[in-house]
């Protein structure tokens, strides 16, 4: 059988067609092939900033409100432009790693920023 037609929740080669909708006898999943060729057309995964532009590393972002700096007094002001960035996997949410003038190296969420 094709591999469109493998239950995509068991990969069952005994998947059949009712109606519209793809069975799979095993684990009892249901699913539609339009359905499937809506999730491949999902946009590409990865970093984006407030306004939803994709980054990458090396961009340079502009910091668009006062951020506090966890264990200093000082905050990075909004309007701040960062360079050369680079773009981290972290459980945090902290997804940019940069360095900003004066304040020294940090990690920043991409919602705080959009693309300069």
């Amino acid at each position: 059988m094709d591999v469109g037609m493998n239950c995509p929740k068991c990969n069952s080669e005994h998947a059949y067609q009712d109606r519209g909708l793809w069975v799979c006898p095993e684990c009892a999943h249901e699913w539609s092939t339009e359905a499937g060729a809506a999730a491949e057309a999902s946009p590409e995964p990865g970093v984006r900033d407030a306004h939803g532009n994709l980054l990458a590393d090396g961009d340079s972002v502009i910091v668009i409100k006062d951020l506090k700096v966890k264990g200093s007094s000082s905050s990075v002001k909004g309007g701040t432009k960062v360079r050369n960035i680079r773009l981290t996997e972290a459980t945090d949410g902290h997804n940019i790693a940069c360095k900003i003038d004066g304040i020294g190296a940090m990690n920043l969420k991409s919602e705080f920023v959009k693309k300069a």
